[in-house]
Order: structure tokens, then sequence, then C-alpha cells
């Protein structure tokens, strides 16, 4: 199935559908996906963050590749859909960083790496956008990480029955290509990370899992628009101001 959530030309307010084509599918009937809004497909309680998954993007920045999975959060918050506007913090340097994202389908803890496909509901875009001005000084990354419109989703969820890795990953700024990475490289799998993080904390239906980014980030700036592409999946596009 693909996962949305949108709002609609006639109602004016959330509602969730199975897009099918050209259409909907809601409990009151079909709707036409021209008449609608998608919002992010989700509405996490967090979003757990994966850096320096990627050995390439460890090295870009200069940084050590870790030994194991390197965690921060984003605020639900810092959460827009497609086409929303990113709007940029006060700083010299804000980098766009492309991620498949796992969102969560049930309410878990201590889940073990053999059991964590059962957890997971699909997949679907992220965006880290990240303050690297505030990164330099800032050890937990709370401002660099977190500020609102830092975190677009969407543009829907691919359900795990629907799509499997691995994932072909790209980022695009005015056209051009600027990431293109294969979730092969990842240095930590989807189940190890989720192994890692239910182990600390409970994962809640709609949660996402941000998988780290590969190489290629770079800088954003107003008037750009970045899209992330993930096959499979679909375009997640945003304007910048």
């Amino acid at each position: 199935m693909r996962l949305v959530r949108f709002i609609s030309h006639e109602t004016k307010r959330p509602e969730n559908g199975e897009l099918r084509g050209e259409v909907i599918l809601t409990p009151r009937g079909e709707v036409p996906l021209s008449q609608v809004r998608l919002l992010a497909p989700c509405t996490p309680t967090k979003i757990l963050c994966v850096g320096r998954n990627y050995a390439a993007h460890a090295q870009e920045l200069g940084n050590e590749v870790p030994t194991r999975p390197l965690l921060f959060f984003k605020p639900p918050s810092s959460v827009i859909g497609p086409e929303e506007e990113i709007v940029l913090p006060r700083s010299s340097l804000v980098h766009h960083e492309a991620e498949l994202a796992v969102v969560i389908g049930k309410r878990c803890r201590n889940v073990r790496a053999a059991e964590a496909m059962d957890v997971i509901l699909g997949y679907t875009c992220l965006n880290d956008i990240s303050d690297r001005e505030a990164q330099k000084w800032e050890k937990n990354w709370v401002r660099a990480k977190g500020f609102d419109t830092s975190a677009p989703i969407g543009p829907m969820i691919v359900t795990k029955d629907e799509i499997d890795g691995p994932f072909h990953v790209m980022l695009r700024v005015n056209g051009e290509t600027k990431q293109d990475g294969s979730t092969r490289d990842f240095i930590f799998p989807i189940p190890v990370l989720i192994e890692e993080i239910s182990t600390y904390m409970t994962l809640e239906p709609g949660d996402v899992i941000a998988t780290g980014t590969p190489a290629g980030v770079g800088p954003l700036s107003a008037g750009d628009v970045v899209e992330v592409e993930i096959d499979g999946i679909g375009i997640l596009r945003n304007p910048v101001r």
C-alpha cells in the first residue's frame, strides 16, 4: 500500500488514505489526488536520526566512522510535508541530507534484530536539514538539527510488503544531482538500528528512524528547490526561503 495524509479542498481537515493511481481511497470514498494537498505521511512522537551511517559521508565531513550507531533527535515540531517551505535559520551554512526513513508500525520495546522487520510499517523520504554553524559548537545538536522545518518527510509511506531494499537515495538542488547513494552502503543495517534504539526507548506507531545520508551533502540558499528521491517511494520536493 501507499499511505498518505492530506487535506482536501472539500473538508479542509487532515485525513488518511491509500493512494491508488490518481485517487485516494478513504472511509468516505474516493478523493482525486488533484483535489488535495499532501501532508507529512505520519505524525511521529519522535524522530530518531542516525549520524554517519555511510562511511563516505563521515569522511567528507572529516569525522571518524562510528563503532555503534550515533543517534540524535528531531522533535515533532520540525516536521513538514511535501511542497512546504524549508525556512532557513540565521546561519551562514545550512546543509541538505537525503535519507531513507523507516516508519514504525506498532508499539515496541527491546526488539531483537532478527524480529525487527515485524515492527516496520513502511518507508518514506526524509531530508535532514542541518545547521552546520550550530553543529560546530553545540555538542547535543539541538539547535543544529531541531529547528522548525528541519525535517521534511514524504510524500507517502510505502508499506514493507510492497517494497524492499536496497534503496537508491538521490537528492537534487534546482534540478542538479548532489547526492546519489545506496543503502547497500549502510554501516549499520535497519534491523541493527531498531534493536539498538528499542533497547533504550519505546517506539510508538508513526515514529520515524532516519537512517543516515550518503555523501554529497551541501548548502541550501533561499530560492532553492530541493528534491529527495528514493526509487519506489517517490519525490519529496520542498522550496527554500
